[in-house]
């Protein structure tokens, strides 16, 4: 739906996005391309980028509950379904570490190429869902910046006094 929305609530609400996709792309693309070059001298290294990314995830959610009190509907509702899609990106990213830990310790610290390869199937979700993500948060977006919001926020979010241009 399309809602009547100022231009400047229009701006706030598409800060969410672009935070997600800060993280996803710089963080969990480049950043983690560079680093995994450094990650033979430097293995630790590459925690930077789970750290990073717990930050602004962390911050995330912690903004979008506190928008529920201080935002106006139409950004308390961006912010919302950021929430969602943090929410579905930590339980992947939970996922991929739990499939990690049970390599590190099938393998008792000396990997074989087996393992390799269970680690590749473990991975893979999460690699995919980053490229959804992407897609998702660049339309999130997109439709800030237009006014409009999904049909399940608005349920979920009801505001009678929100002007609908278009359904």
């Amino acid at each position: 739906m399309q809602f009547d929305i100022t231009e400047e609530e229009r701006k706030q609400a598409r800060h969410p996005h672009e935070i997600f996709l800060i993280n996803l792309v710089t963080n969990h693309i480049l950043v983690f391309i560079a680093l995994l070059g450094l990650a033979k001298t430097y293995p630790l290294l590459l925690l930077v980028t789970p750290v990073i990314s717990i930050s602004i995830m962390s911050y995330l959610l912690f903004r979008a509950r506190r928008s529920l009190k201080t935002d106006s509907w139409f950004q308390k509702c961006h912010w919302q379904l950021c929430r969602q899609r943090s929410r579905f990106f930590i339980a992947m990213l939970g996922i991929m570490g739990l499939v990690i830990l049970a390599i590190v310790l099938i393998s008792g610290g000396e990997p074989k190429p087996q393992h390799y390869a269970i680690g590749g199937v473990g991975i893979l979700p999460t690699l995919l869902s980053v490229l959804a993500l992407i897609i998702m948060e660049s339309d999130a977006m997109h439709q800030a910046g237009h006014g409009r919001l999904p049909d399940a926020i608005v349920k979920r979010f009801p505001n009678p006094d929100a002007r609908v241009i278009e359904d």
